[in-house]
């Protein structure tokens, strides 16, 4: 299965879980929205932070979701493979591993 089919496995999981608990999920969507909008960073150095977290925590539906965020915002290959290089030397070996993963799911989505 390739990272479109994936993302929209997650997309579809998540509804189904915002269905059962709204004002959870409410509040889940709020807070992700006041720390991409406040502070002092950029929009595209938060994703960068959160892609290589998703990483060191081997979060392969995170990994997608933050990879395509990125590409939105305009990130290049040599850019997020930085932010991999870091979360590898964070989370070792197994970060290694899903860094790869994040590799693949960014080469995918933005072929032609």
């Amino acid at each position: 299965m390739g990272w479109h089919e994936k993302l929209d496995g997650t997309r579809n999981g998540l509804r189904n879980l915002n269905r059962a608990i709204p004002e959870t999920a409410q509040a889940f969507g709020a807070l992700g929205k006041a720390v991409k909008q406040g502070g002092t960073l950029e929009f595209k150095q938060k994703e960068f932070v959160a892609l290589g977290i998703a990483v060191a925590l081997r979060c392969e539906d995170c990994i997608g979701l933050h990879v395509e965020t990125l590409i939105k915002a305009g990130a290049t290959r040599e850019e997020v493979a930085d932010v991999l290089a870091m979360s590898i030397q964070m989370g070792g070996g197994p970060a290694m591993m899903y860094a790869a993963k994040a590799m693949t799911c960014f080469d995918e989505l933005t072929a032609a």
